[in-house]
């Protein structure tokens, strides 16, 4: 647990310094003003964390302070990560990987969220782990997904299932199932072409790869997982809604919080749909894609140095 932890407070290292800044200013006189809580509110609405969570925290420092006049900076972070946890209590997705033969996983979101990327990377996690993973490169649309997802692939040494640009996505899925039955693989992950939530044909391509699934495996996919771009911040929350009404979601992975100081995103995607976050991508190395953990977020984001705080 403490590497991971480790990799949280490198992947948000961005958005620290803003916020150490802020609870520095708070107590920095010697009584809590109101213009060193408007800056802290300030770089809380800035990270995307949204009114209600912001006003949670906000709350909570004051009542703290009101009870303990000698509160530091250090102190109003902790009460901003303990409020986060509590926020994001049933965030963290797991998998049992067995209940299934194989495992269904199907990969959604708009173009350039990272999405091939992530499914390279989630299938070297699983691998790691023990399981036998093929990969299925349902994205057809974009003409250099195929050799993206081959050179992963190639890369990292897992199963692949592909065909060329311009086939029939929903027949690559059903390949790739058939596939990895007959060689007893645990895990599966369908590689979607990215699409606009706002375009309803493409939305129904989608719908129609769900029906060929369904029509193998009548529980499939048994994890249908939204990727968001962290970076995006209170936008991917419109994304996840919209993706949700079309191709109903059961989890979410976001990717590029390494690289974003608008992280409390995750936050407000949670708090409106419920959804729980599997994994989020805190950088580019293949190792870099981390199960969620709602304690290493809070903590990690908001500067605190140990783990069991």
């Amino acid at each position: 647990m403490r590497g991971l932890f480790k990799r949280f407070k490198e992947g948000l290292k961005r958005q620290t310094p803003t916020f150490q800044k802020a609870f520095d200013g708070i107590f920095s006189g010697a009584k809590l003003d109101s213009d060193a809580l408007e800056e802290l509110e300030e770089a809380l609405y800035t990270a995307d964390f949204g009114a209600e969570t912001v006003q949670e925290i906000i709350e909570e420092i004051q009542a703290a302070y009101k009870a303990d006049k000698s509160m530091r900076g250090e102190d109003a972070a902790r009460i901003g990560a303990r409020v986060l946890e509590q926020v994001l209590e049933g965030a963290e997705g797991r998998v049992t990987v067995g209940q299934h033969q194989p495992e269904v996983i199907c990969l959604v979101g708009v173009n350039g969220s990272g999405k091939t990327t992530t499914s390279a990377k989630l299938a070297n996690l699983y691998q790691n782990d023990g399981y036998k993973v093929l990969l299925g490169a349902c994205d057809t649309f974009r003409a250099a997904a195929n050799e993206q997802i081959q050179h992963w692939a190639n890369r990292l040494s897992i199963d692949i299932v592909s065909s060329q640009h311009g086939a029939d996505s929903a027949a690559v899925a059903f390949d790739a199932y058939e596939a990895a039955k007959s060689r007893g693989r645990d895990i599966v992950i369908l590689d979607t072409a990215g699409r606009l939530h706002t375009k309803s044909n493409l939305m129904k391509e989608l719908e129609k790869l769900h029906r060929v699934i369904q029509k193998q495996e009548p529980s499939a996919p048994h994890h249908s997982w939204l990727v968001v771009d962290g970076s995006l911040g209170s936008n991917s929350i419109e994304q996840a809604r919209m993706f949700h009404k079309s191709f109903p979601l059961t989890g979410l992975i976001v990717t590029k919080l390494d690289g974003t100081s608008r992280g409390g995103a995750i936050v407000g995607i949670y708090r409106e749909l419920k959804l729980p976050i599997y994994f989020v991508g805190l950088g580019e190395q293949p190792d870099d894609l981390q199960p969620f953990s709602a304690a290493n977020y809070a903590r990690a984001i908001f500067g605190i140095t140990d783990e069991t705080a």
